[in-house]
């Protein structure tokens, strides 16, 4: 990508934010301009249903009104716990008309992790569907403070729990949100709106490593957030965006309903994903743009190819998490002219973004771009803890052409674009921030990941700190060995990570892999691995694993695998380790070896 071209989408974005902020405008504050202006634009299509901007800020209004009769102020806090549909969005947006912050808490979520994330935000009501009810009734009972749950009825289509409803003793437990809408007034709700840098949602971290953070997301978040999409790819109104993601993510809530919200493009939402149906989808309603993250895309092309794979007309398609070993064999079946790999945090500020379609990259800065312009640096890391490198006067260094570090964002109060605003939990907001970075009392956002630059500007991701381990003297990425197998293997689902060994330094390879039909060729495997990866990367263990578990935005949940290792107490999953041309079963005896030497790796 030309360096004047990315510049030039920069500062459009840039100018967006200053006028946003000059105008104290907010999210409902721009949406109610468009719909008095555009007032029968379909914004929001779902199955046959079609959602104008008329339509939108009525139900939206009733919502407004409804909760502030209830006596709902600014500053408090709802859970909105509902599957992908239209009234997702009308009632975010209602709530936040009032300026009650709304917490999208991922539906799939059950017992502690639920009540974890009612918690940490201080939920003082929630919203569900009427299929989600039983669980969060479940869970209000272990919330630290009074709970009261709204269940909106949506009908058998909409559902996103699976689960049976509430029973006959629940039902004074919950209140009808669709009586107090039917009574609410559809005009616009009495109180001011909300301005340009109040809180606007919390959006939680995918949970990969533990349990989920609340990121605080403002107004002035959520609209750089989209006016960045908007300017960078050069979406128009005449768009339909396709986005089959969890509207409690960033990219499915945040970046795809802004682009309605904010620009009045139509946006068609699907209650879930689903890889057969992506592209028939795509070209039943005349998707121009679609969007994807994590591990969507393989999940498209394991579907067998059939005639529908060409029949749509999508220009663009933008996400994250498109893996380098399949995507040109992606944009080749499915005829993509451009895909744009997006990479940033939900609550971070160091974003960029791949617009030219140079496989593997997920982000692009021009070498000559000066740092005033736009100040993100990788700097020195020690690969394996994590740990920022300083020099001898204390502060950090930059690292140089394809070396790996730490990718962060420099943090400024006085320019919307920089700002940082963490999370509801505090102290782990501080440990997202590292000071004196290259001057003294300077503050950068730290990604938690490793990124490498080449000599044209593009930016590569490595892995996350903490999911690289050292074995044999050497640093790991585990990304890379993922790669590798996935490469060997076609289309199964592959992990990677670190493991302890008895008696041994650092951690030794480990890779869990999908094999519900038990047809893995371990020599096959294990010669791949031999031609493709250094003696030091190569797994020694293998785990043949019936799915991984994911989170709601298709990442995987390492963190529990890599606690369990090869603990046979633990895991009762086919266990193998690594024996001269393949791999044998791992059982008692060969733990007993390895204790006590006679297996060495």
């Amino acid at each position: 990508m030309l360096p004047d071209r990315f510049v030039h989408r920069y500062l459009g974005v840039k100018w967006a934010a200053s006028r946003f902020r000059k105008n104290n405008d907010s999210v409902p504050v721009l949406f109610s301009r468009l719909a008095r202006a555009q007032p029968d634009r379909v914004l929001l299509r779902y199955n046959e249903e079609q959602w104008t901007a008329a339509r939108i800020e009525e139900y939206s209004n009733r919502v407004a009104n409804a909760f502030a009769a209830e006596g709902f102020k600014k500053g408090d806090t709802v859970a909105l716990f509902m599957g992908n549909c239209p009234q997702y969005v009308c009632v975010w947006l209602g709530l936040s008309k009032i300026g009650v912050i709304i917490a999208f808490v991922n539906y799939n979520l059950r017992s502690q992790p639920l009540v974890h994330s009612l918690t940490v935000a201080d939920c003082c009501a929630a919203v569900c569907s009427e299929d989600l009810a039983e669980a969060i009734l479940e869970a209000r009972g272990s919330c630290s403070k009074p709970l009261r749950v709204f269940q909106l009825r949506l009908g058998p289509a909409m559902g996103a729990g699976g689960g049976a409803g509430p029973g006959p003793e629940d039902a004074g437990l919950l209140e009808d949100l669709q009586a107090l809408l039917d009574k609410a007034a559809p005009s616009a709700p009495a109180c001011p709106p909300p301005g340009y840098r109040d809180m606007l949602l919390y959006i939680y971290t995918s949970g990969t490593t533990g349990m989920p953070k609340a990121a605080i997301l403002p107004h002035s978040r959520y609209l750089f957030a989209t006016m960045a999409a908007l300017k960078s790819l050069r979406l128009r109104q005449s768009d339909v965006i396709y986005n089959p993601l969890p509207l409690y993510h960033t990219t499915g809530g945040n970046v795809g309903i802004g682009c309605a919200l904010i620009a009045g493009i139509t946006v068609v939402i699907r209650s879930k994903f689903s890889a057969s149906a992506y592209f028939t989808d795509c070209a039943k309603y005349g998707c121009t743009v679609a969007q994807y993250i994590g591990e969507m895309c393989r999940y498209v092309l394991a579907v067998p190819p059939r005639p529908e794979d060409r029949q749509h007309r999508v220009r663009l398609m933008l996400g994250n998490g498109m893996r380098p070993t399949i995507w040109k064999t992606f944009v080749d079946r499915f005829n993509i002219p451009n895909v744009v790999e997006l990479y940033g945090a939900t609550e971070g500020n160091a974003n960029i973004v791949n617009l030219d379609n140079t496989i593997g990259a997920v982000g692009f800065l021009p070498q000559s771009l000066p740092q005033a312009i736009y100040p993100v640096a990788i700097i020195k890391t020690n690969l394996e803890t994590g740990e920022i490198i300083r020099s001898a006067d204390g502060f950090c260094e930059r690292c140089g052409v394809d070396e790996p570090g730490m990718f962060i964002g420099l943090i400024s109060n006085r320019d919307p674009t920089r700002e940082f605003h963490g999370y509801v939990d505090k102290e782990a907001s501080k440990k997202k921030v590292i000071e004196d970075v290259f001057v003294k009392g300077d503050k950068y956002f730290l990604t938690g990941d490793i990124l490498v630059m080449d000599e044209l500007g593009y930016l590569y991701f490595k892995d996350r700190t903490g999911e690289s381990f050292r074995w044999k003297g050497e640093n790991v990425a585990s990304a890379e060995v993922e790669a590798a197998v996935c490469a060997i293997l076609g289309l199964r689902d592959v992990t990677v990570y670190g493991v302890e060994v008895p008696g041994a330094e650092g951690r030794a390879g480990m890779a869990a892999i999908v094999d519900p039909e038990n047809s893995l060729d371990l020599e096959v495997l294990a010669k791949g691995i031999d031609k493709m990866l250094p003696t030091y990367a190569r797994p020694i263990f293998l785990r043949k694993v019936a799915a991984l578990e994911m989170t709601g935005t298709y990442k995987v949940k390492k963190y529990i695998l890599q606690k369990e290792a090869f603990d046979l107490k633990l895991v009762k999953d086919p266990l193998f380790i690594r024996s001269g041309s393949t791999f044998v079963p791992f059982t008692n005896s060969e733990l007993e070896d390895l204790r006590s030497g006679k297996i060495r790796l």
